[in-house]
């Protein structure tokens, strides 16, 4: 083999391993969120099937462009059939979701991950080196330089212009060119490689239709409720973020009528300035024109799903891409309100905008007088170690909030945490029968 066609095939190798983790890291978001204890050990798995890769292709003594060859074709259809959407939502809704995770683990990401990682050992049994160490050095180097572009150009490019099927069908491919590529297909082998290519194309350009960004899964559907009219939803990672109706006026989900209420009629919010982190579908600001709204979320192609999908109509105030705690540490501008409506689901929790750091951030960027809103997703009773944690971390940069659980029944709720930043932060003290202050405190209180 030529070094130029070796090189070819196992920067082929390097560019969809990497790729594929990168995708698959993506397609668990709805499943399992992106927390440190997902990414972690996905990431683990994914090096642990590569590692054994590296072993099994060490041991292969004969037909190497053979042997590179099936392993391609089988990571091929792995990749455009296992890592389509359709396919991991059938994973995670056949099973329950641990058992689905270990599953999508030990029959797609796994196996990806061990064949590709035959590639160079093998390969480096047909170069031409003097030392094995300029052999394996060589072939390391633009299997590495792969891995970098492809996890550079798949996430920063065709997901973020196409939609991440785009990038699945483009590794997938990729890998069948490969495999023509290392042995040249007699009939039965090229009819194999057009089945798979084809077979890649059909299942991922059905999945054109799902709106998957490189951050998010989004879907519009219609819900049934008997307090609206012709509603509809507005989910984000398989979890509704929003609904609005056809009334009017229109009516919102529970946790936006609340916050609208706080704003517009508790805190009488006029010719004010409010921060919104999240964008969630744009409802917060909906046909109110009093106020000026400024939306920050990281996913430039929300507002045109938005507006286009689920407001039918352009979105009242200001949207600015962006990372939320960034902007609230850089921003100059300071605000009436920030409302937090980051927190989507349980399983989509940032875990930079849970800390202390964070929400004295938001602090700061509050006038006096103003008022921070977030909307959380707790237990109803409030009595896990995550609840009191969270609202003992907010507590601690603003003292005292407002805590209001909008289901109490539910094993999960929204609850709206209300905070006012001249909150006094003074130590606590216990009533009891010895030494009972509560007449005195009273007295003291406006």
């Amino acid at each position: 083999m030529s070094p130029h066609l070796l090189f070819t095939i196992v920067f082929i190798e390097g560019y969809c391993s990497l790729g594929a983790e990168v995708i698959a890291l993506r397609r668990l978001i709805p499943h399992v969120g992106s927390s440190i204890v997902v990414t972690a050990p996905t990431i683990g798995f994914f090096l642990l099937a590569l590692a054994l890769g590296y072993h099994s292709g060490s041991r292969v003594a004969t037909d190497f462009r053979g042997v590179v060859a099936r392993n391609l074709m089988i990571s091929a259809t792995l990749m455009g059939a296992g890592l389509a959407g359709g396919s991991v939502d059938a994973i995670f809704a056949s099973a329950p979701t641990l058992l689905a995770y270990l599953l999508f683990i030990a029959t797609v990401l796994g196996p990806l991950a061990w064949l590709l990682g035959q590639t160079v050992p093998i390969l480096t049994n047909l170069m031409h080196a003097e030392r094995s160490g300029e052999a394996a050095g060589r072939a390391l180097y633009w299997s590495t330089l792969g891995s970098f572009l492809g996890s550079i150009t798949l996430s920063l490019g065709m997901m973020q212009a196409f939609g991440v099927w785009s990038a699945v069908l483009f590794g997938a491919l990729l890998l069948v060119l490969g495999a023509a590529l290392v042995q040249p297909p007699r009939v039965a082998s090229a009819l194999l490689l057009i089945i798979v290519a084809a077979i890649a194309v059909v299942v991922n350009l059905r999945d054109r239709n799902r709106a998957d960004t490189a951050y998010a899964d989004y879907a519009v559907e219609a819900v049934g409720r008997n307090d609206m009219t012709a509603p509809r939803s507005f989910s984000v990672n398989q979890q509704i973020a929003s609904m609005i109706d056809e009334s009017t006026p229109p009516a919102y989900a529970r946790y936006i009528e609340h916050m609208r209420h706080i704003l517009l009629k508790d805190l009488a919010f006029a010719d004010r300035d409010i921060l919104v982190l999240g964008a969630g579908g744009f409802t917060l600001s909906h046909r109110e024109p009093t106020n000026r709204y400024t939306y920050i979320d990281i996913d430039p192609s929300i507002r045109e799903i938005a507006e286009t999908q689920f407001l039918k109509e352009p979105i009242q105030g200001e949207f600015i891409v962006g990372d939320a705690r960034a902007h609230v540490a850089k921003t100059t501008q300071y605000y009436d309100a920030i409302v937090v409506d980051v927190f989507s689901a349980r399983t989509s929790i940032p875990a930079d905008l849970v800390t202390r750091e964070f929400w004295r951030t938001t602090r700061r960027a509050l006038k006096p007088g103003g008022v921070l809103l977030a909307n959380l997703i707790l237990d109803g009773r409030l009595a896990t170690p995550y609840a009191r944690n969270l609202l003992a971390t907010i507590e601690s940069a603003y003292g005292r909030c407002a805590v209001e659980v909008l289901s109490k029944a539910a094993p999960i709720s929204n609850v709206v945490v209300s905070c006012f930043p001249d909150s006094k932060s003074e130590p606590s003290h216990v009533y009891v029968d010895e030494r009972n202050r509560a007449d005195i405190d009273s007295a003291l209180s406006p």
